[in-house]
């Protein structure tokens, strides 16, 4: 057994979902019926978008790094909590026997739950982002010695994350302009919850009327406020607060000019790569339509990695303009250790289920952002201890300085933390009254699925400039 699951994930890292993802895609053409010519063609259009996306941010990531160190490092801030990052975060998860086996038993439970109708989204096409589970399944292991609570703790986060998937599915979808997709990883959807209860407490403050997003920009400020040149300016932004101490010197205006037109790149390369990706599920879309009116007119959605909405204009302003916001409530909030500085960067991936929420009302996702996200910062405080240990017992390294580690992007999760704790206790009781909630909730998403999607729509079209937004969406 333990022999196919270490050949599973080899696969998985060897492969990558440039490769699995339109393996799947032409699995699921062929399946509605779409001729082979064009399952081929979708399947590498998606294989071709994917490894654009990786091309560009694996470039981008280096020139953008040094930039929030140097901030970091610039705030004179040395809190013991250091974050290291949503990579050495799946290390240690993939690293652990919990895990592992999780990513058999993940496979097989995505598939029956998608295959029974439990819910709309086929998870199994994401699979990479299941180490989110597995951090916390085997963090409840290290502390109560059960292993059936851990892997319990997995599968109930993961029946969550579903639901909270399902929920912002279709505005996702509609956002971002990709046909029946949406994001699953629990790290990048949890903040969905928040920003649907908070989406009408801003509108009684007027907020939907502040009209701050990348349409109503563009339209108001001419080529000053198209994408590319909104990444210039916001990219020498960052530069300049990186540089903020060198700045007189040539090398930091070298740094800072370099960011600027990195950002810039990005935010006018994206969408040409999006647009590519997109046209892999057009085929499948108009072919599932006529299959699932014969059987019932199932709603679905296939799970993609969040890196395909990292570069959507509001969504990489909102997450580059929180990198100095996070930092400054990482000093500010009182009983906070934690010091965001790796999965800074990662904020662009966290902000995808405000910005589909809040339809890209900047203003909006800033502060459900620095609300949600702060109070994330008080869960890594608290769970540090605890992934420190499990990142030792795996031979991980703490980097120097630091007295503990901890993920700002997969740690930093409130609403999922609660069901951790409740594991974490051992009482049947909390345990149960997690599980319990789940399946209410579940249960009336499911009775009222149109009705709670037709309310976010109609909260979406409420923010200033939303209709030409959606329109193009």
């Amino acid at each position: 057994m333990d022999s196919v699951l270490v050949l599973m994930k080899y696969i998985i890292d060897t492969f990558g979902s440039a490769i699995i993802v339109p393996i799947i895609i032409f699995v699921i053409a062929k399946i509605f019926k779409v001729s082979t010519q064009k399952s081929f063609l979708s399947a590498v259009y998606a294989g071709v978008g994917l490894q654009g996306f990786t091309l560009l941010l694996n470039s981008f990531t280096p020139i953008i790094t040094p930039v929030i160190n140097q901030m970091v490092n610039s705030s004179g801030v040395h809190l013991p909590v250091f974050d290291v990052g949503w990579q050495a975060t799946a290390l240690v998860a993939f690293s652990t026997s919990a895990g592992m086996i999780y990513l058999g038993l993940g496979i097989a439970l995505q598939t029956i739950l998608f295959l029974i109708k439990w819910t709309k989204i086929f998870q199994p096409s994401d699979l990479w982002n299941n180490y989110s589970y597995m951090v916390w399944g085997a963090m409840v292991i290290g502390v109560t010695g059960s292993f059936a609570l851990g892997i319990a703790c997995m599968v109930l986060l993961n029946l969550y994350s579903l639901l909270i998937s399902e929920l912002v599915a279709k505005r996702w979808s509609t956002y971002y302009k990709y046909p029946n997709c949406t994001i699953i990883a629990m790290h990048n959807v949890e903040a969905t919850i928040f920003a649907v209860i908070a989406d009408p407490i801003y509108n009684l403050f007027g907020l939907n009327k502040v009209k701050l997003n990348p349409v109503y920009l563009q339209e108001k400020f001419g080529f000053l406020g198209e994408p590319m040149t909104l990444g210039l300016f916001l990219g020498g932004f960052i530069g300049v607060l990186g540089n903020i101490h060198d700045i007189l010197t040539l090398a930091a205006w070298g740094q800072i000019l370099k960011v600027a037109i990195a950002t810039s790149a990005v935010m006018a390369i994206f969408p040409k790569i999006a647009s590519m990706f997109a046209q892999a599920f057009a085929p499948i879309t108009e072919a599932a339509r006529k299959f699932m009116q014969k059987s019932g007119n199932r709603e679905w959605y296939i799970a993609v990695n969040d890196a395909v909405g990292y570069g959507e204009p509001a969504t990489l302003i909102s997450g580059l303009l929180l990198i100095p916001i996070m930092l400054v409530m990482a000093i500010i909030l009182p009983g906070n250790n934690t010091l965001p500085v790796v999965d800074l960067l990662a904020l662009p991936y966290m902000v995808q289920g405000l910005v589909a929420t809040h339809n890209g009302n900047i203003s909006k996702i800033l502060i459900s952002g620095t609300i949600w996200f702060g109070l994330g910062l008080y869960v890594c405080t608290y769970t540090a201890p605890l992934f420190t240990n499990m990142a030792l017992d795996v031979g991980v390294a703490i980097p120097a300085g630091a007295m503990l580690i901890t993920s700002f992007n997969i740690l930093g999760k409130p609403l999922m933390a609660l069901v951790f704790l409740a594991f974490l206790t051992a009482s049947p009781i909390f345990i149960g009254i997690a599980t319990v909630l789940y399946f209410v909730l579940w249960a009336l998403f499911k009775k009222n699925n149109d009705k709670i999607n037709d309310y976010l729509q109609r909260q979406a079209m409420k923010n200033a400039g939303a209709e030409g937004n959606d329109v193009a969406a």
